[in-house]
């Protein structure tokens, strides 16, 4: 018990160990769904170097926990800012995995004891580093790095502010639901809705002209990458380039916004998440483990199912055929993970808001069948999908309501109901910066360089 998922887990030397926000964002998505008690007990371990985090926050002149972006028994282990700390975003990853794990299990226990307080110091801490913006009635959060590291100290960076949003407003509803834990707390009634003001108040660039989201307030004024003239042995970006040309460019290391769109889709209609997609897949480079998982389930969702089969080959395969010549470090633990949310996320439509399951699946030509099981409340569900169909059985537990398509759908215990998909019509194929496309699926290539 009280243990972390390392990046590499127990594989490999990959890393020297270090936990980084991999774990809630990745890995534990699937465990609270399949395996809900080794989720608790990777959040307890977050809940032990609070302590760690409180300091770390107290260091920089902050309130609340500053959670280290990479670490093995609490103490901030990155040596560069700019891709370290200032990926504060790790400090919503953890609260949005706390949530989602109250949401997947109920565990009130659990919310009352260890939850709460990872909800509420992480709330002090987005309040703290950001303000409200007197001019223009704004809440900012200024100076951040989001997922995309090749967009380092970012103002505005979307998917922080959305995720801050929510780790804000969950933070204030959980102390109205534990009163007496929030006054242990010290929380009064004014910081609450000093946290509710900062949610409603959260500032989302939008780029009228291009009918983009900007993966933050000024990304999309930048000046694009000279993909055409950058050779394949070139890549990753991050080894033949200065962070000073990356850095204010339009070149993405891996799923940024994108990712944004998964963790947060209430925050985007289905037609601007199409829009945005096909903005930001000829600049995604993919230098990274952690993309082509979250390309894989957004390309899914807009309609773009065989590009999305592509991508779940990358992050299925990426060490079974040593993709990027590092397996020898260790397994992709998060790719791995990812590739379990690309089929289930992805293929399977399954999202988790508002503490009910919902589900919009769509197949791929090449893929004629896809069943998977999950644990819910104590429930034990089975999903199976076919090109025109999607059958929800209840194995274990009491009546669970889901959503197919947004068709409630109430199932009893050994209840099988059976819904037909509905048509998308997708866009044009997006495409991808020149030599970075994913492989096509049954075409097997050698070992390529690239980081972790």
């Amino acid at each position: 018990e009280g243990r972390p998922i390392p990046a590499k887990g127990l594989t490999g030397p990959g890393y020297d160990g270090h936990t980084f926000w991999d774990m809630e964002t990745f890995v534990l998505p699937v465990l609270m769904l399949t395996l809900p008690r080794a989720a608790a007990d990777a959040l307890r371990w977050r809940h032990m170097i609070l302590p760690q985090a409180k300091e770390r926050a107290s260091q920089l002149r902050l309130r609340g926990a500053a959670f280290p972006w990479r670490t093995i028994r609490g103490a901030e282990s990155s040596g560069y800012w700019p891709a370290g700390t200032a990926a504060f975003h790790i400090n919503a990853d953890i609260a949005y995995a706390v949530a989602s794990y109250i949401a997947a299990t109920g565990d009130s226990a659990f919310e009352e004891d260890v939850g709460l307080e990872l909800l509420v110091e992480t709330a002090r801490l987005w309040y703290s580093l950001g303000f409200l913006d007197a001019a223009t009635d704004k809440f900012r959060i200024d100076g951040v790095t989001g997922p995309d590291e090749y967009s380092a100290l970012a103002d505005n960076n979307v998917y922080t502010n959305l995720m801050a949003q929510r780790n804000l407003r969950w933070a204030a509803q959980g102390v109205k639901l534990y009163p007496e834990k929030a006054r242990a707390l010290g929380v009064e009634a004014d910081e609450a809705a000093s946290w509710r003001e900062a949610a409603e108040k959260m500032f989302i660039p939008y780029d009228e002209r291009l009918g983009v989201t900007p993966q933050d307030e000024t990304f999309t004024e930048h000046e694009v990458w000279d993909f055409a003239h950058t050779s394949p042995d070139e890549y990753p970006l991050l080894l033949h380039f200065t962070y000073f040309d990356l850095y204010r460019k339009q070149v993405v290391k891996q799923a940024d916004l994108v990712l944004a769109m998964h963790l947060r889709g209430d925050a985007f209609t289905q037609e601007l998440k199409a829009r945005n997609f096909a903005y930001y897949e000829p600049l995604t480079v993919r230098d990274s483990s952690l993309s082509a998982n979250t390309q894989a389930v957004i390309a899914a969702e807009v309609g773009q199912l065989q590009l999305s089969y592509d991508y779940l080959g990358e992050a299925a395969l990426i060490d079974l055929h040593d993709l990027q010549h590092n397996v020898r470090d260790g397994l992709h633990i998060a790719s791995l993970a990812g590739a379990w949310m690309a089929v289930v996320a992805g293929f399977g439509g399954m999202r988790l808001h508002h503490s009910a399951l919902r589900f919009s699946p769509r197949l791929p030509e090449a893929l004629g069948r896809l069943a998977f099981h999950l644990m819910f409340r104590g429930r034990r569900l089975r999903v199976e999908v076919t090109a025109t169909e999607a059958t929800y059985r209840l194995l274990e537990g009491s009546p669970l309501k889901v959503y197919h398509h947004g068709e409630e759908v109430l199932l009893a215990v050994d209840e099988a109901i059976t819904r037909p998909i509905p048509p998308i019509k997708a866009g044009p194929r997006p495409r991808q910066p020149p030599g970075r496309e994913p492989l096509p699926r049954g075409v097997r290539t050698g070992p390529t360089k690239a980081p972790a």
